[in-house]
């Protein structure tokens, strides 16, 4: 179909190399966040684009995973990179989460598994703000704790943070819109809520993005509550509002999924056109499809794999890399099945 043939293979090379070089960060030796002392209102660190791997443990050290919220694909996989260097580095590893991506419901999770007196941490943090000062109390109580995927205001508590880099996807997207709109027009972002530090750097690249561009307008955010049915409904109110939209831009992947449905049942399918953050298997046949024209896919698993490298090291005495910004891939209809595979979310291990 011809909405769903735009991104041709020079289109995608279009998309994927500014992606490169805002992914392309240089190895540091710089200590970790929890070495430095500092806070929120120092230099942030320097990032890396890996992690060191360490030898296997001296000792069988307990982690714990805190998912953002279970059942999400985005975090299943990062469990499935978690469990597989946990298994190879001789460690045991515990994974929890709440049902959803809510700092009052993740609170008493974390509570609860400090309270066990854990090794090590692995959290994404569902607030910047609210999760702070109990992780905050876990570093206190000689938890080692590693940011992953979020984080919090002052990160100093972590001996290493490890996310995407949200900013640089974030223009990847408004790239793929523009090679799908060549004439301009209308765009918008549904995300999930104010607060989230991965979604707001998103948003952040894609409207800074728009902003160096006269051919578009940008009407601006919507927060779904990660909830699908709401990010349907919000679509189809701003389709009403603005029925000459052209593209929207879904930070996230129950935000995508929600947002497709809202232009489906709006029937503007062939004119508005949507990139999608995140790539689990609802987005993918939303995408094979049509009603996706591209996915920006973060590498969850790389994310977990690091994490657990990041806390063995610093449990046996080691400097973590403070922080780690890992890549994407740019899923379309004419890669899915092909190179792009791999990038795919997992939705068991």
């Amino acid at each position: 179909m011809k909405r769903t043939t735009a991104l041709t293979a020079a289109g995608l090379l279009f998309v994927a190399l500014p992606l490169a070089a805002c992914t392309s960060s240089k190895p540091t030796e710089t200590a970790s966040p929890a070495q430095q002392g500092g806070s929120a209102s120092a230099a942030p660190a320097a990032s890396a684009s890996s992690m060191a791997a360490p030898a296997k443990a001296s000792k069988n050290y307990n982690l714990q995973f805190i998912q953002g919220v279970a059942g999400d694909e985005f975090y299943i996989t990062m469990q499935c990179g978690i469990q597989a260097e946990a298994a190879k580095l001789g460690v045991s590893v515990k994974t929890q989460g709440a049902q959803k991506f809510d700092p009052t419901l993740q609170k008493p999770i974390l509570d609860s598994v400090v309270a066990g007196k854990p090794d090590a941490i692995l959290i994404a943090p569902t607030d910047v703000t609210a999760m702070q000062a109990p992780l905050n109390s876990a570093a206190q109580a000689g938890i080692k704790i590693v940011l992953v995927d979020t984080t919090v205001k002052d990160p100093s508590i972590a001996v290493s943070a490890i996310a995407s880099d949200n900013e640089g996807g974030g223009k990847a997207a408004f790239d793929a819109i523009k090679q799908l709109n060549p004439n301009g027009g209308k765009v918008m972002v549904m995300s999930v809520d104010p607060g989230i530090s991965t979604t707001d750097a998103r948003v952040k690249g894609f409207e800074e993005a728009v902003k160096q561009d006269s051919n578009f307008k940008y009407l601006g955010v919507q927060y779904s509550h990660d909830d699908p049915a709401t990010a349907a409904r919000l679509m189809g109110s701003a389709l009403q509002k603005d029925p000459d939209i052209v593209g929207v831009f879904a930070s996230n992947l129950f935000s995508a999924e929600g947002t497709a449905t809202g232009v489906s049942q709006s029937g503007k399918q062939a004119q508005v056109k949507i990139v999608g953050f995140d790539a689990g298997p609802n987005q993918v046949k939303d995408l094979k499809e049509g009603k996706v024209q591209a996915l920006v896919a973060q590498e969850p698993g790389v994310i977990g794999q690091y994490g657990v490298d990041a806390a063995v090291t610093a449990l046996e005495g080691g400097t973590p890399t403070a922080k780690v910004q890992t890549g994407f891939t740019i899923i379309t209809k004419d890669n899915v099945g092909g190179e792009a595979a791999s990038a795919v979310y997992k939705s068991s291990c």
